[in-house]
Order: C-alpha cells, then sequence, then structure tokens
C-alpha cells in the first residue's frame, strides 16, 4: 500500500511541475484552462489519470477542491476559482460536480464548453436526488453508511467502504478502490436535496460521457440529460462504472479534447 500512496504522491509533484501556476494561465491564443470539477464520495485527485494526458499535451489544468456543502455554495466556490483564470476555460463536472458547473458557469463568458462525466445537468428546480430517481437504477441508497450529524441539522454521508467498490467503482482494480473509498470525501444529504437554479448547459455548449454500468446514476438518467441538453456528443462507455475518469481516462480525456477544440 505504501507503495501505491507514494506513486500517487509522484504522479501529483510530476503534474505540479508540468502544469505550473494553471491558475495565472497562459498569454493570449494558448490552449484553454480545462477546470475539473469532482463529485462527491470523490476528491480532486479522482481525475489524476485525465489531468495526466491532458498536461501531456499541452492544457493548463485545474482540479477544484469541490466542498461539498450544497450547489449554491458550491458553485460561488467554483465561480471564484473560474474568475482567478486568465482567458477560456473548458469547465467539466463528475456526478454531482455536474450541478456544480451548471450553475457556477452562469455569468462566465470565459466558459466555452461544459463538459459532464458520469453527471447530472439539472433543469432549475430539480436536484440530484430528484434526478437518480427519475428512472430505476440507482443502488446508491443501500450502500450508504450511517448518516454522520452536523451542524445546521445537516449530515454527511458516506458509501460504506464494505460496498464502495462495486458500487462506485466496480471497473476499478480493488487495491485502488479500496484507497478511493478510505479517501472519500463525504456530501451532506442538503447537498443532494438542493434544488438547482443554474442552467448553464442550455446556452454553453456541452458534451456527455457515461458508462452503461453505473450504479449511482442510472444510466438511461445520464442518457435523458445528455438528450435534453443537446450534448455535442455523448458517450456512453459499455459497462464503465461511475467513475469513467478513473477506469477509462483515455477516453474522457479524449472528449475534453474535442470541447476544448
Amino acid at each position: 500500500m505504501f507503495r501505491i500512496v507514494m506513486s500517487s504522491l509522484l504522479v501529483l509533484l510530476s503534474l505540479i511541475a508540468i502544469a505550473g501556476p494553471a491558475r495565472s494561465a497562459g498569454p493570449a491564443g494558448s490552449r484553454p484552462t480545462v477546470v475539473l470539477v469532482h463529485g462527491a464520495f470523490a476528491d480532486a485527485s479522482s481525475w489524476n489519470a485525465v489531468a495526466t494526458r491532458l498536461v501531456h499535451a499541452g492544457y493548463p489544468v485545474v482540479a477544484v477542491a469541490n466542498p461539498l456543502r450544497g450547489v449554491a455554495h458550491d458553485a460561488s466556490y467554483t465561480a471564484r476559482v473560474l474568475d482567478a483564470i486568465q482567458g477560456p476555460v473548458v469547465l467539466v463536472g463528475h456526478s454531482y460536480g455536474g450541478s456544480v458547473i451548471s450553475t457556477a458557469a452562469v455569468d462566465k463568458p470565459q466558459v466555452k464548453a461544459l463538459v459532464f462525466v458520469s453527471a447530472f445537468a439539472p433543469e432549475a428546480g430539480e436536484s440530484a436526488a430528484t434526478l437518480s430517481n427519475k428512472f430505476p437504477g440507482s443502488t446508491l441508497g443501500q450502500a450508504l453508511a450511517a448518516p454522520v450529524p452536523q451542524e445546521a441539522g445537516v449530515a454527511d454521508l458516506y458509501i460504506r467502504t464494505d460496498k464502495f467498490w462495486q458500487q462506485f467503482a466496480a471497473d476499478v482494480p480493488q487495491a485502488e478502490a479500496v484507497l478511493m473509498a478510505v479517501g472519500q470525501r463525504p456530501i451532506t444529504d442538503a447537498a443532494l436535496g438542493e434544488a438547482n437554479t443554474g442552467t448553464a448547459w442550455k446556452t454553453v455548449p456541452s458534451w456527455f460521457v457515461y458508462g452503461t454500468g453505473d450504479r449511482n446514476i442510472p444510466p438511461a438518467a445520464l442518457a435523458w440529460m445528455a438528450e435534453r441538453a443537446q450534448s455535442k456528443r455523448t458517450v456512453a462507455i459499455p459497462g464503465a462504472s461511475h467513475v469513467p475518469q478513473v477506469s477509462h481516462a483515455r477516453e474522457v480525456a479524449a472528449l475534453i479534447e474535442a470541447a476544448a477544440r
């Protein structure tokens, strides 16, 4: 396990060395900055394999540490990250991160494209919970651990570590999935039930990629949201889990590059 952790650390350090200060972006005419927003039960390291490919292809990359406290709160946080970046942006969201980018990109003309990776693209008034239940197939509810109470009457939600691999990342090697389970970031129950107000996907060109083996968000819901958003290109990866950015990084990075072009 120590070797696995050290390997991940070396990847992160190499990205920092190659990418440099991404938040100050490059000169006019350079490639757009790709901003990656993780979802619930994940963290910024879930983008490592995708970020490696994008950095090597010459893109500045920023992986946001999504607070996972609530849609409006997290979108405001992400919007401030966007304001600190010079030049055009391709904004990418995974899972609940799709709700965040749909709001964060509103009135941000520097955001030229949205990419939804196994992600929600809510209409105003819709929440992650309502969209997950719109079609049958999600088994997330029965995989959750006991809620952990927090301030203001909300509770943090985690996936049980013994359920995490099959529920969240079934096509990822078990040893890697175990570390993902240990390091998972909790989301509040209120965040999953909070209605979206922003619908940037209505005005910003959008791309979608998801796995047909997703057990968190029903694939039928993901396909339906992509069609509703008039996706420029939708990639359905056969059998892929809820984290194609980990298990199928090449396909996800390729779609982000297509959106960037």
